[in-house]
């Protein structure tokens, strides 16, 4: 559980969230009233000083309660010191080692900690600084397994429709996130990387469909797919186990994943997840396959997010024999990096990180608390008495990964509600911003451009006098925009 600092969580726990500091955190500094930052918002983000735990101290003095980790990064909190004392030590030890040239210790074991864990499914791990690097690895790495294995031909890649893989070229082209790959579009490269339908049963299971039709009649899709493009051209299927920021902590519908593999396996392609923002515990297990995988791992799998909760920018490619075996049968290494891959301060605070979650059991205090999370928000947001309850389409996820999902009448959506200034998630980040909670709220995630979900994801050592803060703070700010916007 967090004890970092007890006297401040205590002061900062209820409504409002002010400063456990007299009003503002010692030290502030003045505000300029320009940034000079290219920002990737269309609004200037207020400026944070000070981090602690689930708590962030902004420059105006506000102190405001973290209930999305980031973007589902951190997951023991920020300032641990066991991990805060590691990255000094390191430093004072060895900054930097160019990976090209030389090793080191904190990658090595941080390598070897991974793979231990992984219950047998991987072989290998190859470090990048994020998750689009590790993304864009995973395309670059599957290509070269297939090079090395005299199969030049397997140039094309199948994923999905409202998926999100990352923001390079590359990655965005391999996703399919309207939003983002719109400006982009003249450039995406639509030759090689190719999409079928999202495993999203609340939206696209028919009425008169089992849950096990409708996986077939997804696993059909992908074989279509491979007919069509040439099952010999296939270098695989990629898929996040748990959609994320697109469509909101979606889980595949029960033996989706299994099926897709076998189609995999059939054609000779790889099977490749993306965990970026569902792996490294954020389902309550260390990889999300582990919950909804059916007994299947897959061939190359991207991590990042939880891996270094926050410390360093670190994200990993891992492989499993078949890759591993392929790759080294070849020219023997991975023929891609990056100035920083396997940075020594990075591994050490992500060795550092993973160490604290499996010493401190934090996997299951994640899925106690994901628990009571779930009942709050559906006795809170599904009562008959809460304004927002007509409007609730989903709650749902696992862990410490959860999404509130919204239905809105087309009448009373953005086009035809002057009171709507702005898409519903938006004015809803906006408004628990404003409420002294951070969390997610996207547009779009029912068909690219309709629907909108909120998302939530504490860290993992949250407490349940925290979660029960972070559920005042959101339904009070979703009741409170529901009844000035679509009431």
């Amino acid at each position: 559980m967090m004890n970092f600092d007890a006297d401040v969580a205590l002061a900062s726990s209820k409504r409002g969230i002010k400063s456990a500091y007299g009003g503002a955190p010692p030290r502030l500094p003045s505000p300029k009233s320009k940034s000079s930052i290219l920002h990737r918002t269309p609004f200037v983000p207020p400026t944070a000083v000070r981090a602690d735990g689930i708590y962030v101290d902004l420059i105006d003095g506000r102190r405001v309660l973290d209930g999305v980790g980031g973007a589902a990064v951190s997951c023991i909190g920020m300032g641990h010191p066991r991990v805060i004392q590691a990255i000094k030590k390191q430093t004072d030890v060895m900054a930097y080692v160019y990976n090209a040239q030389c090793s080191n210790e904190p990658a090595e074991e941080l390598a070897h900690m991974i793979v231990d864990q992984s219950e047998g499914a991987f072989e290998l791990v190859g470090f990048v600084s994020g998750g689009s690097e590790a993304m864009e690895g995973v395309i670059k790495l599957a290509r070269q397994y297939f090079y090395e294995t005299s199969q030049p031909k397997r140039k094309n890649f199948i994923a999905r429709k409202l998926s999100y893989h990352g923001n390079t070229v590359a990655t965005l082209a391999l996703g399919d996130h309207p939003a983002r790959r719109t400006p982009y579009e003249a450039i995406i490269d639509h030759d090689n990387f190719h999409h079928v339908s999202p495993a999203y049963s609340a939206r696209y299971q028919r009425s008169n469909e089992t849950e096990e039709q409708y996986v077939s009649r997804l696993a059909q899709e992908l074989e279509h797919k491979f007919q069509e493009l040439g099952p010999h051209t296939v270098i695989g299927f990629v898929a996040e186990t748990v959609v994320g920021a697109t469509t909101g902590v979606v889980p595949p519908p029960k033996g989706y994943l299994k099926a897709m593999k076998e189609v995999c396996d059939k054609h000779g392609a790889l099977f490749i997840l993306d965990e970026v923002m569902s792996g490294m515990g954020r389902m309550g297990t260390m990889h999300a396959w582990q919950s909804y995988g059916d007994g299947v791992s897959p061939d190359i799998q991207a991590v990042a997010k939880g891996l270094g909760g926050g410390y360093a920018s670190i994200g990993a490619v891992l492989l499993n024999k078949r890759v591993a075996d392929g790759i080294q049968a070849g020219s023997g290494w991975w023929q891609h990096g990056h100035t920083y891959q396997a940075h020594p301060l990075a591994c050490i605070a992500a060795l550092t990180v993973q160490k604290v979650v499996a010493e401190e059991n934090l996997l299951e205090n994640c899925l106690i608390q994901g628990e009571y999370l779930a009942k709050l928000l559906e006795d809170r947001l599904c009562s008959p008495t809460s304004p927002a309850e007509p409007f609730i389409f989903d709650i749902r996820g696992q862990g410490g990964f959860w999404a509130v999902e919204f239905e809105i009448p087309a009448e009373r959506d953005f086009t035809r509600n002057l009171k709507l200034t702005k898409r519903f998630g938006a004015m809803l980040q906006a408004k628990t911003m404003q409420k002294g909670l951070i969390c997610i709220a996207m547009d779009g995630g029912k068909d690219g451009v309709n629907g909108s979900h909120a998302i939530l994801a504490p860290p993992y050592n949250v407490t349940k006098e925290q979660v029960e803060d972070i559920v005042d703070l959101f339904v009070e700010s979703v009741e409170e925009l529901v009844t000035e916007v679509l009431l």
